[in-house]
């Protein structure tokens, strides 16, 4: 359930720190209760929050098809598939470690309890199934489903489930805009390096270091897969999207690799950043809420790690497990 919860509010929230940190504080006092390892406990919902960057509407896939020019409907279209089988991979392993550690299990709700708790949650579910649908029947982009979204979520929020009060909406717009200012700032400071970059004939450069892996796409990618995963654990993930994407684009154009693949490789690669010693911000998220020191969260962490980057190399070696599906939905 918890993987579940991790998915279904990153559908709403696209933001892997905000993600974990509303299903840890809320979920891992639970566990902990219950006599699940706290650092195992930790390590699963840190590692679902890392989610929320690959299922639509997802952030990181904005930025990534605003620097590239990528079709930002596709990248979103695309992240559904790896997304799910995200969720259902630290299912299958959470599963196995339950079973060797002979944890509790809970006895499974009546269906009289789900449709109350369908029934309630109804409104907030409908709000991935508008975005999703929306954009892919062509009523509107990805931008106009931001501002659909926002309104949506606003009159749920104030009418049907009155958790937000008017006098609220004065915090709530000053902290969006915030929000939105800080990743403007990173936007603008990406632009400037690009520039400088372009100038200093970076790419070039880059290209001609490795042209001789441009005849082998999958040995490329697995190079540039290495040096993302290297560069992600000691940057956050914008800043690395938007520095690195202006480099590598053109080396992967050149290189035949589809763009969208390319993204969801390239994000789902950053993301895994977050959840890596030194500096991954989920990992310090999780280690707060759960007051573990941060060897043991890491500790913790790891085996989920590892699954992680299993799942991105057989990604790298198996690209239709992307492409077909994103074929079937287009």
């Amino acid at each position: 359930m918890a993987i579940l919860a991790a998915m279904i509010i990153a559908s709403l929230s696209s933001s892997a720190v905000a993600d974990t940190a509303a299903v840890a504080a809320m979920l891992l006092p639970m566990m902990k209760t219950t006599g699940y390892p706290i650092d195992r406990s930790a390590g699963l919902i840190g590692t679902a929050g890392i989610i929320a960057p690959i299922i639509p509407p997802s952030i990181p896939f904005i930025v990534f098809g605003v620097a590239s020019g990528v079709s930002i409907t596709k990248l979103f279209l695309a992240g559904i598939f790896p997304g799910i089988m995200m969720g259902l991979c630290l299912a299958a392993l959470w599963w196995r470690q339950a079973k060797r550690l002979d944890l509790m299990t809970f006895s499974k709700a009546t269906k009289q309890e789900l449709c109350i708790s369908f029934k309630n949650s109804i409104w907030a579910l409908m709000l991935p199934v508008i975005i999703i649908g929306g954009f892919r029947s062509g009523m509107f982009t990805p931008t106009e489903a931001g501002a659909v979204a926002t309104f949506y979520a606003l009159v749920v929020s104030l009418f049907v489930y009155c958790e937000l009060k008017f006098k609220d909406l004065y915090k709530v717009i000053l902290t969006a805009a915030k929000t939105t200012a800080v990743v403007m700032f990173l936007v603008a400071a990406a632009n400037i390096t690009g520039w400088l970059i372009t100038v200093a004939e970076l790419p070039t450069m880059l290209t001609e270091l490795l042209e001789p892996l441009i005849e082998s796409p999958t040995t490329l990618l697995l190079v540039v897969m290495l040096a993302v995963f290297v560069i992600g654990m000691v940057m956050d993930l914008t800043a690395t999207v938007l520095i690195l994407t202006p480099v590598l684009m053109p080396l992967i154009e050149e290189a035949g690799i589809d763009p969208v693949y390319f993204g969801v490789l390239f994000i789902l690669n950053t993301s895994i950043g977050l959840i890596t010693p030194p500096v991954g911000n989920v990992l310090n998220v999780i280690t707060g809420v759960s007051k573990l020191p941060f060897d043991q969260a890491a500790k913790g962490i790891m085996p989920y790690l590892f699954m992680m980057i299993g799942l991105l190399l057989l990604f790298v070696f198996v690209p239709d497990l992307i492409l077909v599906p994103l074929s079937w939905m287009q």
